[in-house]
């Protein structure tokens, strides 16, 4: 494989050959095809999909979030995406600050298992060791008991002299561990939160049944399917906002040693691909020699067939005479000297029966002897 076939692949999944998905069913579908993806280009070298690029159907120009105010297609793909988020069909989460990740509703489990937190109900706690601030539980607490809530509303009951610029990085805290999500979006109220389990309860009780080994084996392939072929340093750098890059390494090193993924040359480079399935090998059909028939019987003729049954006793005598010896035929060898004749016996002969009174006895046989021997 080449760059340029590499790059093929990646417009048509991507849907930056001029086929834009404009429709909500075009987003849906394309959010299921690539599984993840960006909602803006990333500065920083992200290799991910953009769902702004798919909207435009093209990589050309594209603005990135700082830009996205100014720029009517961005505010038109925006439209699309809160119409996806209220269905459900996709959800958001914050991977890269202000750039959201969409991540489509087939894989969110997996995605929860992998930065969700395991007990989503219990309200945060803030501290030294706390990786969320007194602020941040604040605003949990507040979007629990009133959510959905918008941003506006929440600034004033935690107090009109909180900043914008502070609840966002609040909101921020709590997103990033998935504990809120933003369902709505208004032009003048601004964005709608609520908290994630009550939002969608059976994805997250879906994902907190699934294990951080298993997301992360299910989210590489996943990922490797979405971008074609990468090199383990770039699978790093996108799963790195979430795990450590060892836990990364660690679940790449699995699926090789399970020939799930596999190694490819595209030009000068060895990139990580999955599998491809091997095509089933068709045996030709083994043609066997057909057995000749038998040729039926010959039957006799009409005019034998119509005759009686045929007579099984004995021949009589004269019915078949002998025929003659014909002249010049060769004659039949002699019988040699002291064989028996055959036919009756001529007169004067040793007459069968008993032996006639006054001949010579016969001698007793031992036993064991052996027949006795014939005299010539």
């Amino acid at each position: 494989m080449s760059d340029i076939d590499l790059n093929q692949l990646r417009s048509d999944k991507w849907r930056l050959n001029g086929i834009p998905a404009r429709t909500i069913e075009d987003a849906r579908s394309f959010l299921e095809s690539v599984g993840f993806c960006m909602m803006y280009p990333q500065r920083q070298t992200v290799l991910a999909p953009t769902f702004i690029g798919a909207w435009v159907g093209s990589v050309e120009n594209l603005p990135t979030w700082q830009h996205a105010f100014a720029d009517p297609r961005a505010q038109e793909a925006t439209a699309l995406m809160v119409r996806i988020l209220r269905e459900r069909d996709a959800y958001e989460a914050n991977l890269f600050n202000e750039n959201s990740l969409l991540v489509a509703a087939s894989i969110f489990p997996y995605f929860y298992a992998l930065a969700g937190d395991r007990n989503p109900k219990q309200p945060p706690k803030a501290g030294p060791r706390s990786e969320y601030s007194q602020l941040a539980c604040d605003t949990f607490g507040l979007i629990q008991r009133k959510g959905p809530i918008s941003k506006q509303q929440m600034r004033e009951d935690l107090g009109g002299s909180i900043s914008f610029v502070a609840l966002d990085r609040a909101l921020g805290e709590l997103w990033s561990r998935l504990r809120i999500t933003r369902v709505d979006y208004d032009i003048t109220g601004g964005s709608s939160w609520d908290v994630l389990y009550r939002w969608s309860p059976d994805a997250v009780r879906e994902g907190m049944e699934i294990s951080v080994s298993e997301a992360l084996s299910f989210l590489v392939s996943k990922y490797l399917d979405c971008v074609i072929a990468a090199d383990q340093q770039e699978i790093e750098s996108f799963f790195g906002k979430l795990v450590p890059r060892s836990r990364v390494k660690d679940a790449v090193n699995l699926l090789l040693n399970a020939r799930e993924l596999s190694y490819v040359r595209v030009g000068n480079r060895l990139l990580l691909q999955i599998t491809p399935a091997k095509s089933a090998v068709v045996h030709a059909a083994i043609l066997r020699p057909k057995p000749v028939a038998r040729r039926p019987a010959e039957q006799p003729p009409s005019h034998a067939r119509s005759r009686g049954p045929r007579w099984s006793g004995p021949r009589p005598p004269s019915s078949r005479p002998s025929r003659p010896r014909p002249s010049g035929s060769r004659p039949s060898a002699p019988r040699p000297p002291g064989s028996r004749p055959s036919g009756p016996r001529p007169p004067g002969s040793r007459p069968a029966g008993p032996k006639p009174p006054g001949s010579r006895p016969s001698r007793p046989r031992s036993p064991g002897s052996g027949p006795p021997r014939r005299r010539p």
